[in-house]
């Protein structure tokens, strides 16, 4: 998946509010760089940004985002 289509995908999950979306990653992120597991059951995560992997978390629906509910798939 090209990483607009998982912007995209991520930014439905919480309403298009691009502030939202940027905080919520930039935690996660915070998040994982302090020894978080990640959520994603992905080969390919040693190659990934921390960034990165919480993008896909939140567009996966991994993630709830306190204030947000959570939207089906």
């Amino acid at each position: 998946m090209r990483i607009e289509e998982i912007v995209s995908k991520a930014l439905e999950r919480v309403n298009n509010d691009r502030y939202i979306l940027s905080l919520a990653v930039g935690q996660r992120a915070d998040e994982l760089s302090k020894g978080a597991k990640p959520l994603l059951e992905n080969v390919t995560i040693k190659n990934m940004k921390y960034t990165d992997i919480a993008m896909h978390e939140i567009a996966n629906g991994l993630l709830n985002i306190e204030g947000l509910e959570p939207k089906e798939n």
